[in-house]
């Protein structure tokens, strides 16, 4: 999945989201990484999730992800992920979230 050029769109960045080693009490934990896919010419910002009632028994850095209301989730704190760049943060839930790209600035 290379992008090269300045075409952006929500499609430049995938998630990635998979089970790690649970919390001490037992509480699953899932680790998610944020990709921008795009090669060269086009970063991205303001990126917001689809993301339910968000929730974790972890605490995670407001500036990687937060949710700001119902259904809508900030990344990075709305600053850019350049090409090629990539952030990741862990929850910990009893299940996972299922997280989709509602929207971008380019």
């Amino acid at each position: 999945m290379n992008r090269i050029g300045g075409t952006c769109s929500k499609g430049n960045i995938v998630i990635f989201q998979g089970p790690t080693t649970p919390l001490p009490n037992g509480i699953p934990t899932y680790t998610v990484q944020v990709l921008n896919v795009c090669v060269s010419g086009c970063s991205v910002s303001n990126i917001h999730f689809s993301c339910g009632w968000f929730s974790s028994a972890q605490l995670i850095n407001s500036r990687e992800f937060r949710r700001v209301c119902y259904d809508d989730c900030l990344v990075n704190d709305g600053e850019a992920l350049g090409p090629g760049e990539s952030l990741s943060f862990q929850y910990a839930n009893s299940f996972s979230y299922p997280l989709s790209v509602s929207s971008i600035a380019c």
